[in-house]
């Protein structure tokens, strides 16, 4: 018999408001670029198929990978996100980027990468839902195809303290209007989640508008992500600990997962 002793409604997803899809290059040009960019970029270059990106958001991957040639796909759940990235791409390209959720998506080909960055899998509180998810893209690769995903590993202090009301972005999004995005988080230790509660605050219209986002983010542990990969259909796997390739250390803040379809 299975139990879940979970408080949230792990069955639902948490897809962008329309105001942080607004802001969303603002803020993670800022914070994610020099931090993962170089490194998926570098994978999807030495790819010489086709190639999906999950949680394609708004394109901060997907449109520089286009650009430079590549083959690529993409899929959110999020459709003020995905209203964003079609803004960006010429109506040919359109088809290229779809409404679809990782657990179950459906093209009629195949890929030879697949790649789910910046936490996409950690949105998956569900452990029915994470294998579903996991087994959907092997499904969907070639032999010898390739899947990568992150997640950061737990800061144990954050875990038993959480953050309150941290700024973690402020500046202007036009000359003269000001944005600031301010981070609370509440964990959960016993179900491994951290609650965390976005609020954007934004000049326009001469008045302070703000909007407010809640999502729930499933953290791991080393083994438990092992585990996991090894309950799916992969026959091979590696964890590294951070972006520039490195082993797995003390000081590994990183696991990124390269899942490989042999069969």
């Amino acid at each position: 018999m299975k139990h879940s002793t979970g408080k949230f409604n792990q069955k639902k997803f948490y897809e962008y408001p329309e105001n942080f899809a607004r802001f969303y290059d603002l803020i993670y040009h800022h914070h994610r670029d020099s931090v993962d960019n170089d490194y998926f970029q570098k994978e999807i270059r030495k790819t010489k198929g086709k190639i999906l990106e999950i949680g394609v958001g708004t394109g901060r991957l997907f449109t520089s990978a286009l650009n430079q040639g590549a083959d690529i796909y993409g899929l959110d759940i999020s459709k003020h996100m995905l209203e964003v990235l079609r803004k960006k791409l010429r109506d040919d390209q359109h088809k290229r980027v779809s409404l679809q959720n990782i657990t179950d998506f459906r093209f009629d080909f195949k890929f030879d990468l697949i790649i789910a960055p910046f936490r996409v899998m950690m949105h998956l509180l569900d452990k029915d839902d994470q294998i579903k998810a996991l087994n959907n893209v092997y499904r969907h690769l070639k032999r010898n195809g390739r899947f990568i995903f992150d997640a950061f590993v737990p800061d144990l202090n954050q875990l038993i303290t959480g953050i309150h009301n941290f700024v973690d972005y402020e500046g202007e999004y036009v000359p003269g209007k000001k944005i600031k995005r301010i981070v609370s988080n509440t964990p959960d230790l016993i179900n491994q989640i951290i609650q965390i509660r976005f609020r954007l605050e934004w000049d326009e219209d001469d008045t302070l508008k703000h909007e407010v986002w809640d999502v729930p983010l499933r953290f791991f542990f080393r083994y438990e992500l092992e585990h996991l990969v090894e309950r799916s259909k992969f026959e091979n796997y590696k964890i590294l600990g951070d972006y520039d390739g490195n082993e797995l250390n003390q000081k590994s803040r990183e696991f990124i997962l390269i899942c490989q379809k042999t069969k």
